[in-house]
This record gives C-alpha cells, sequence and structure tokens, in this order.
C-alpha cells in the first residue's frame, strides 16, 4: 500500500472517532456542505489545513452530496523553504493543489501598527477573489476546537468582547461566499497524533513578525499564551475547555449588560424601565 494512502485510510479506522466523526458532525450539525457546492479548501502548510484535506478527499469518496473541491494554497510571502516543504508534503499526501502567490506579507507589514490586522483581511479578501475566479461558492478553514475555545477567551481578555469563529459565515465583501469551519469540533491534541504516528513533518508558522516561528512553536504569540493559559486552568478545571467552548452557546440575553446585533447596540436599561411599569 502507497504510505499516502495509509494515512489517508487511518483517518476512516484509527482516527475514526477522534477526527473523522467529528469532521463529519460539524459538517451535519451546520450544515456545512450543500448539494453542488464548489468549495476552496483553503491550505495553509500546517497540519490542521493538511488534515482538513485529507478528510475532504474521503469524505468525496463516501458522501451521497456531490460537491466539488479545488485544493487552495495562497502564498502570501512565504520563505522558499517552507513553500517548498507546503509542495512536499502536499506530494506526499497526493494532495492537488493549486498555488496563487500575492505580496501580501511585503505590503502588509510596511504598516508596524497594524500590519496583523491588515495580513489577516488581505488574506481572506485575496481567498474569496481567488475562490471566486475559480467558480467556488465556499472555502473552508482548518480551525479546530481548540483554535475556537481561543479565540473566545482572547477577545475576552484583549477586546473586551465575547466573540468567537463561527462554524460557518456568509462573506460581507463577496456576493454568495460563505466560510465554512468543518474541523470545529476536532481537537488540535488528536491532529498532532496523527501527524506524529506518521512522522509528518508541516510549516508551524511563517508569519514574518515571529523570526523564528516556522522552526519552533510560534510561543511569542498572543494565541500560545492563551494556549498556555488554558492549559494552567485545566489543572485545577478539568472541565474548563469544554466550558469556555459551550459558553457561547449559553449567553443569557436577561443578564447580560448589553449586546450588539448587526450594527445596533442594545443596553439592558432600553427594556428595564418597561419591565418595572408592567
Amino acid at each position: 500500500m502507497e504510505r499516502y494512502e495509509e494515512i489517508e485510510r487511518s483517518i476512516v479506522t484509527t482516527y475514526r472517532h477522534r477526527i473523522w466523526a467529528n469532521f463529519i458532525r460539524a459538517i451535519k450539525e451546520y450544515d456545512l456542505i450543500k448539494e453542488n457546492d464548489k468549495i476552496a479548501v483553503c491550505i495553509s502548510g500546517g497540519k490542521d489545513s493538511m488534515l482538513m484535506a485529507k478528510c475532504f478527499q474521503q469524505l468525496n469518496k463516501y458522501t451521497n452530496t456531490p460537491f466539488d473541491v479545488v485544493y487552495v494554497v495562497m502564498n502570501p510571502g512565504y520563505k522558499d523553504e517552507d513553500l517548498q516543504r507546503i509542495k512536499d508534503s502536499a506530494s506526499l499526501l497526493n494532495i492537488p493543489i493549486t498555488i496563487f502567490n500575492t505580496d501580501i506579507y511585503k505590503i502588509a507589514y510596511q504598516d508596524e501598527k497594524n500590519g496583523c490586522y491588515l495580513c489577516a483581511r488581505m488574506r481572506r479578501g485575496a481567498l474569496y477573489r481567488f475562490a471566486a475566479s475559480q467558480g467556488c461558492n465556499k472555502i473552508a478553514l482548518g480551525h479546530h476546537y481548540d483554535d475556537v475555545i481561543e479565540t473566545i477567551l482572547m477577545n475576552m481578555l484583549n477586546s473586551g468582547s465575547i466573540q468567537t469563529m463561527m462554524p460557518k459565515l456568509h462573506s460581507d465583501n463577496y456576493e454568495n461566499m460563505e466560510t465554512i469551519r468543518p474541523m470545529y469540533y476536532v481537537r488540535e491534541k488528536d491532529i498532532i497524533l496523527w501527524a506524529k504516528r506518521f512522522d509528518l513533518q508541516f510549516i508551524k508558522c511563517a508569519c514574518p513578525k515571529l523570526s523564528n516561528c516556522s522552526i519552533d512553536d510560534g510561543s511569542t504569540s498572543q494565541r500560545q499564551f492563551t494556549k498556555n493559559l488554558i492549559a494552567e486552568l485545566k489543572k485545577t478545571i478539568p472541565l474548563v475547555e469544554k466550558n469556555i467552548f459551550k459558553s457561547v452557546y449559553n449567553i443569557n440575553l436577561d443578564m447580560v449588560i448589553g449586546y450588539k446585533k448587526g450594527n445596533k447596540k442594545h443596553l439592558f436599561l432600553d427594556d428595564y424601565d418597561k419591565e418595572e411599569k408592567k
């Protein structure tokens, strides 16, 4: 058996409950894929998006819902060695990638203060544009369960807001385009186990702001800080990860000071006097 076939097969055998079942669960619960969708599966070169691509290949074999995929790699300005590692990983895993080049890193990080924000915005826009040029109506991103809970906590601690990554989201700027996250229920530890089992070597982070990020774990990033914080909290609160995830499902609007719906802000005082007069 070819090595890539063994790696691919493990997703629905060895890791059926940890990875495959959670991948399918998100697709079903959030209605992520519809008949005749054409999905741009976005591959950054890391373990998460590479595994997502393999899951999509498996899904195409077994699903009764016809849909098409394009496996897309956006090059925002990777170092040559990082781009080559992405190509090598895709070749090993038999993923037929389509690469398109941009100058996003070069442009975004001319702005020292807002470089990270601009980079994220520009990368998403570039993915939407390229996906549309390929006739796609959706882009699939590889964010997993741990990304979701880290984002919840990061927003609370750094932005003073309660929000997270949504499992699917309509684009505000690209008509009829949607972002989906089918890895929503997959745990990062299980992705790592899958990669280690087959000694798969993926890029970790190629951000030019973190000089050694593609080599080490990017420990200087805010996300890594939040990941470490959750690990510490888990020592005394064993269900902390599950509870953080559940918190955005259980928001009681009667017990919050304010919230936003679209661009409109609501404060509890707006209805407080009305309730008193009843």
